[in-house]
């Protein structure tokens, strides 16, 4: 019986150390250890040996059987190890920067829409220009028509900050503040876009999120008309997304333009979809600026810029965007 023991553990080894994964592992350890086990069959056959081969037979299964379990817990190891790096190997970063070779990585997302878009409109004749992300309620409110009883005023809607205790300073709700800096700093004539960070309390949800970024505009002449605005809005939406694309405007209501309207954007498909509001610039919204609604004219517009990048991208949920998961970020 010395001998079968012998072939029984020696086959028991091999059968470890061949072992590929955790789950075939298992299996051997069954099989080998296991009730219905060749040792475990020894350990049956040896009541029926002679006494004096008892003792011998009976430590040899034994040593057998430690031998094995011990084989199991260090390929058990050795195995698990194999799989953890491979899992880091698999979802490894490399977030080192190594000077004096190019940098890895590519812009997110969004910023690769701010940007498009910014030189679609330089191409078009305009020119950048930004503003603080911490407003006053003047420049975000007041100054553009919009009076103590919007909605938009209130903490609801609103990021509010403790600068001041008179609640006056806030975290700027839209980029329109820009268009009155703009209009208070630079003579007419104006051809504008002002990108950037705004702040909202919305609940995060697949078309929305409570920091996100806008692009507005901003066209202030002699004798600008609604024609214009609509024009601009076309070349606009072909420029950005192809010549297959078309838009319109539909009438709605903003305090801080008049007549205002929608704009739209038709797929090549035939559907629509709302991209952003605009108009002609408001009187009280040109006096805010310092210029004289007699002598001068103007159109304002304004949208999404993750939006545009949803648009453009065919991303179903905007939290995708922000999420920093590196297999969604690969894609773009």
């Amino acid at each position: 019986m010395i001998d079968d023991v012998r072939q029984a553990r020696e086959a028991g080894l091999a059968r470890v150390a061949a072992a590929t994964s955790s789950d075939e592992l298992r299996s051997v350890d069954a099989e080998v250890l296991g009730k219905k086990g060749p040792l475990s069959g020894l350990k049956t056959r040896l009541g029926g040996s002679p006494v004096e081969e008892r003792k011998t037979v009976g430590q040899a299964i034994n040593e057998a059987i430690t031998a094995v379990q011990a084989a199991l817990d260090a390929r058990s190891a050795a195995l698990g190890a194999e799989q953890t790096a491979a899992r880091i190997a698999a979802e490894r970063l490399d977030l080192t920067e190594v000077v004096g070779r190019q940098r890895r990585g590519h812009p997110h997302l969004s910023t690769q829409a701010w940007e498009r878009l910014e030189d679609v409109f330089v191409g078009l004749g305009f020119q950048v220009a930004e503003g603080p992300e911490v407003e006053t309620d003047f420049y975000n409110f007041e100054a553009l028509n919009m009076p103590r009883s919007h909605p938009a005023r209130s903490g609801f809607d609103t990021l509010f900050t403790d600068y001041h205790d008179d609640g006056t300073v806030l975290l700027r709700t839209h980029t329109s503040p820009v268009q009155i800096r703009v209009m208070q700093q630079i003579a007419p004539p104006i051809y504008m876009v002002m990108p950037g960070k705004v702040f909202r309390r919305d609940t995060p949800d697949a078309t929305h999120m409570p920091v996100f970024h806008q692009i507005e505009g901003l066209v202030v002449d002699r004798n600008i008309t609604m024609a214009h605005l609509a024009g601009t809005i076309d070349a606009f939406t072909k420029a950005f997304f192809g010549s297959g694309f078309s838009s319109r405007l539909r009438p709605n209501y903003f305090p801080f333009t008049e007549p205002s309207a929608e704009f739209d954007i038709r797929r090549p498909d035939g559907t629509w979809i709302e991209l952003g509001g605009c108009g002609m610039v408001h009187p009280n919204v040109l006096r805010a600026g310092g210029l004289d609604p007699e002598v001068w004219s103007g159109f304002a517009f304004g949208f999404g810029i993750d939006r545009m990048a949803r648009e453009r991208h065919g991303v179903d949920d905007l939290r995708d965007m922000f999420s920093n998961d590196i297999r969604f970020i690969e894609q773009f």
